[in-house]
């Protein structure tokens, strides 16, 4: 049978009109009662127009309440980047690190500080310095750096970022302290970026900073302007001693190759020399030996024949000639002056030669009657 069927008086849930004791309460009955409920809890009477006005005030009491609770958890919830991570921390006393995402934290009893994470930060620095042989010098500097341990970075130490300057000017200047002005201003830069790197990264990690260094990049090193002129002539003079160094070194690797290969072709020369000597030597023994030899079966031919090789060899360099003829007269040929020819004087035809030409005309034919 249906609920609305005539002459039946039931409602959908099966109990009597709405003044019935068994059917579900009426919204403006729940309400009332949440009222007297709230009322009897601050205090509230049931009688009269002071129970009416309690009644009011309860009512409006117990909205804000429920609003005031609705802010409270709305508030609560905050929302972490994926670059982020948020340190919480209940009445100062650190509880977790969050990642990304939806989270919710208790207002006035927690805080929350988010940190980026995977963004690279930079810090730029210049100043002036002293380098290691008392020379001032301006140099740039610029620090990528960015954050390793969250927890750290947020708890350890109230300044971060300040003492990240202060340990870059500590490290830089401890380094500049100990390098000469030259390998400043010139090649040595990448060597000093590396030094204070990994000084400045002992550094943060002593105070526990949680600051990660990803990069120091020293730039190109200036002079104080006062004295740039003075710098831009001592730069100057080292440019020169440089070429001049590299012209002296092409020089020496041009000389000294060839001073080796003529004390080689020297060397070689005296060891053929040596083997010559000692060649010829032990030839003169072997045929000293020889002639001993064939002096013991006849001596007096070997006597005789050593005399005449002798003798032979002796006038061999000789331009005179004695002939032996048989009655032991010598025959002297002046071999020497036959074959020197004097090549005739060239006189010049000039006024003074020809007075030598005719001395000489005059004088010849007294020389052929001195030679009749």
């Amino acid at each position: 049978m249906a609920w609305n069927e005539p002459g039946k008086d039931k409602d959908p849930w099966g109990g009597g009109g709405r003044g019935g004791n068994d059917g579900p309460p009426d919204l403006d009955e729940a309400f009332k009662k949440l009222q007297e409920k709230l009322n009897g809890m601050f205090g509230g009477g049931s009688s009269g127009g002071n129970s009416a006005n309690n009644g009011s005030f309860g009512a409006i009491f117990g909205v804000i309440a429920v609003v005031a609770l609705l802010l409270y958890g709305f508030f609560g919830i905050y929302t972490v980047d994926a670059k982020e991570r948020a340190v919480v921390l209940r009445l100062g006393v650190y509880q977790e690190t969050m990642g990304e995402g939806l989270h919710w934290s208790a207002p006035l009893l927690t805080q929350v500080f988010k940190v980026g994470v995977t963004n690279e930060r930079q810090y730029p620095s210049k100043g002036l310095m002293l380098t290691q042989d008392e020379s001032i010098v301006e140099l740039p500097i610029t620090v990528q750096w960015n954050v390793g341990d969250v927890k750290a970075y947020v708890l350890n130490i109230a300044d971060p970022e300040t003492s990240l300057k202060h340990a870059t000017d500590s490290a830089l200047r401890h380094v500049v302290g100990s390098t000469e002005l030259e390998q400043v201003l010139s090649e040595g830069r990448a060597k000093m970026a590396a030094e204070v790197k990994l000084r400045l990264q002992t550094y943060l990690d002593n105070y526990q900073s949680g600051i990660q260094i990803i990069n120091v990049n020293i730039q190109q090193a200036q002079p104080p302007e006062e004295v740039r002129a003075n710098f831009d002539d001592v730069i100057k003079a080292k440019e020169d001693e440089t070429r001049l160094k590299n012209e002296a070194q092409s020089y020496s690797n041009g000389v000294i190759p060839e001073a080796r290969g003529r004390a080689q072709r020297l060397l070689e020369e005296a060891e053929a020399y040596k083997s010559e000597v000692v060649s010829r030597a032990e030839g003169e023994s072997a045929r000293f030996d020889n002639l001993l030899t064939e002096y013991k079966r006849a001596p007096e031919v070997t006597r005789k024949r050593l005399y005449m090789d002798a003798v032979e060899s002796v006038m061999t360099k000789s331009s005179k000639v004695l002939v032996d003829v048989d009655n032991n007269s010598m025959l002297y040929l002046p071999l020497d002056k036959m074959t020197k020819q004097v090549p005739p004087p060239v006189l010049e035809d000039s006024a003074e030669a020809r007075p030598a030409v005719r001395d000489a005309v005059e004088t010849k034919p007294a020389v052929r009657r001195e030679s009749r």
